[in-house]
Protein backbone atom coordinates (compact mmCIF):
# COMPACT_ATOMS: atom_id res chain seq x y z
CA UNK A 1 0.00 0.00 0.00
CA UNK A 2 0.85 3.44 -1.21
CA UNK A 3 0.83 6.18 2.13
CA UNK A 4 1.82 9.90 1.24
CA UNK A 5 3.42 11.00 4.53
CA UNK A 6 2.09 14.05 7.20
CA UNK A 7 5.05 14.43 8.90
CA UNK A 8 8.53 13.36 9.25
CA UNK A 9 8.70 9.30 10.30
CA UNK A 10 11.62 7.83 11.37
CA UNK A 11 13.10 4.89 9.73
CA UNK A 12 10.34 5.59 6.78
CA UNK A 13 10.66 9.32 5.16
CA UNK A 14 10.16 12.69 5.02
CA UNK A 15 6.83 14.88 5.27
CA UNK A 16 5.38 14.71 1.32
CA UNK A 17 6.92 11.60 0.53
CA UNK A 18 4.62 9.03 -1.03
CA UNK A 19 6.23 5.71 0.71
CA UNK A 20 5.33 1.63 0.02
CA UNK A 21 4.01 -0.09 3.19
CA UNK A 22 2.20 -3.46 4.12
CA UNK A 23 -1.32 -2.69 4.69
CA UNK A 24 -1.47 -3.38 8.35
CA UNK A 25 1.02 -0.84 9.62
CA UNK A 26 -0.80 2.08 7.27
CA UNK A 27 -4.38 1.37 8.88
CA UNK A 28 -3.45 0.13 12.23
CA UNK A 29 -0.68 2.71 13.08
CA UNK A 30 0.34 5.80 10.33
CA UNK A 31 -3.31 6.39 9.34
CA UNK A 32 -5.11 6.45 13.08
CA UNK A 33 -2.28 8.64 14.32
CA UNK A 34 -2.04 11.19 11.07
CA UNK A 35 0.85 10.50 10.20
CA UNK A 36 0.19 9.19 6.78
CA UNK A 37 -2.95 9.41 4.50
CA UNK A 38 -3.72 6.91 1.51
CA UNK A 39 -1.90 7.85 -1.25
CA UNK A 40 -4.93 9.17 -3.74
CA UNK A 41 -4.75 11.16 -7.36
CA UNK A 42 -6.38 13.92 -4.53
CA UNK A 43 -4.28 13.47 -1.97
CA UNK A 44 -1.27 14.13 -4.25
CA UNK A 45 -2.96 17.44 -5.42
CA UNK A 46 -3.60 18.49 -1.79
CA UNK A 47 -0.20 17.82 -0.15
CA UNK A 48 1.40 19.29 -3.63
CA UNK A 49 -0.86 22.87 -2.82
CA UNK A 50 0.67 22.39 0.73
CA UNK A 51 4.04 22.33 -0.37
CA UNK A 52 3.91 25.49 -2.26
CA UNK A 53 2.09 27.38 0.08
CA UNK A 54 4.75 26.17 3.06
CA UNK A 55 7.23 26.98 0.21
CA UNK A 56 6.02 30.74 -0.15
CA UNK A 57 6.02 30.96 3.51
CA UNK A 58 9.32 29.87 4.36
CA UNK A 59 10.45 32.33 1.63
CA UNK A 60 8.99 35.03 3.16
CA UNK A 61 10.45 34.09 6.82
CA UNK A 62 13.39 34.38 5.20
CA UNK A 63 13.36 37.20 3.55
CA UNK A 64 12.45 38.50 7.24
CA UNK A 65 15.00 37.04 9.16
CA UNK A 66 17.41 38.76 6.20
CA UNK A 67 16.48 42.29 6.77
CA UNK A 68 16.60 41.56 10.70
CA UNK A 69 20.11 40.06 9.97
CA UNK A 70 21.06 43.51 8.03
CA UNK A 71 19.61 45.46 11.02
CA UNK A 72 21.15 43.68 13.56
CA UNK A 73 24.46 43.55 12.16
CA UNK A 74 24.85 47.26 12.63
CA UNK A 75 24.22 47.09 16.40
CA UNK A 76 26.38 46.46 19.25
CA UNK A 77 25.33 45.73 22.61
CA UNK A 78 26.98 46.68 26.35
CA UNK A 79 26.65 43.95 29.00
CA UNK A 80 28.20 45.48 32.61
CA UNK A 81 29.96 42.52 34.85
CA UNK A 82 31.29 42.64 38.26
CA UNK A 83 34.45 41.82 38.30
CA UNK A 84 37.87 41.44 41.02
CA UNK A 85 40.71 43.33 41.49
CA UNK A 86 42.59 41.69 38.61
CA UNK A 87 39.94 42.14 36.21
CA UNK A 88 38.94 38.75 36.57
CA UNK A 89 34.55 38.05 35.63
CA UNK A 90 32.88 36.31 39.01
CA UNK A 91 31.52 33.89 36.24
CA UNK A 92 30.67 33.85 32.82
CA UNK A 93 28.15 36.25 30.57
CA UNK A 94 24.83 34.16 29.89
CA UNK A 95 22.84 33.89 26.77
CA UNK A 96 19.87 35.60 28.78
CA UNK A 97 22.27 38.45 29.58
CA UNK A 98 22.96 38.99 26.63
CA UNK A 99 19.63 38.74 25.47
CA UNK A 100 18.92 41.50 27.73
CA UNK A 101 21.38 43.96 26.48
CA UNK A 102 19.74 43.13 22.90
CA UNK A 103 16.38 43.97 24.55
CA UNK A 104 17.92 47.30 26.06
CA UNK A 105 19.00 47.88 21.97
CA UNK A 106 15.01 47.50 20.78
CA UNK A 107 15.72 43.73 19.59
CA UNK A 108 14.09 40.75 20.46
CA UNK A 109 15.54 37.84 19.77
CA UNK A 110 14.94 34.24 21.91
CA UNK A 111 17.40 32.89 23.67
CA UNK A 112 17.90 29.85 21.31
CA UNK A 113 18.65 31.70 18.59
CA UNK A 114 21.88 32.99 20.35
CA UNK A 115 25.09 30.93 19.50
CA UNK A 116 28.02 31.26 21.75
CA UNK A 117 31.12 29.30 20.64
CA UNK A 118 32.80 29.77 24.13
CA UNK A 119 31.89 30.68 27.56
CA UNK A 120 32.39 34.88 27.91
CA UNK A 121 34.87 34.71 31.07
CA UNK A 122 36.88 38.45 30.29
CA UNK A 123 36.40 41.76 29.30
CA UNK A 124 36.67 42.88 26.16
CA UNK A 125 34.84 42.91 22.40
CA UNK A 126 33.06 39.88 21.27
CA UNK A 127 31.56 38.38 17.92
CA UNK A 128 28.35 37.07 19.21
CA UNK A 129 26.42 34.46 16.35
CA UNK A 130 22.67 34.91 16.22
CA UNK A 131 21.01 32.02 13.73
CA UNK A 132 17.43 34.03 12.77
CA UNK A 133 16.37 30.91 10.26
CA UNK A 134 18.06 28.20 9.09
CA UNK A 135 19.42 29.98 6.29
CA UNK A 136 19.94 33.40 7.61
CA UNK A 137 22.78 33.72 10.63
CA UNK A 138 24.48 37.38 11.29
CA UNK A 139 26.97 38.24 13.78
CA UNK A 140 26.43 41.37 16.72
CA UNK A 141 29.17 42.65 18.75
CA UNK A 142 28.74 42.27 22.73
CA UNK A 143 31.24 44.61 24.60
CA UNK A 144 31.68 43.52 27.76
CA UNK A 145 32.86 46.10 30.53
CA UNK A 146 33.15 46.69 34.27
CA UNK A 147 30.18 47.76 36.61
Amino acid sequence: MEVILYQDVPKLGKTGTVVKVREGYARNFLIPRKLACIATQANLKRIEQLEKRHKIQYEQKKAEAQQLAEKMSKVSCTVSVEVNDLDKLYGAVSVADIVNALKAEGLTIDRHQIVIEKPIEELGIFEIGVQLHPEVTTKIRLWVTKK
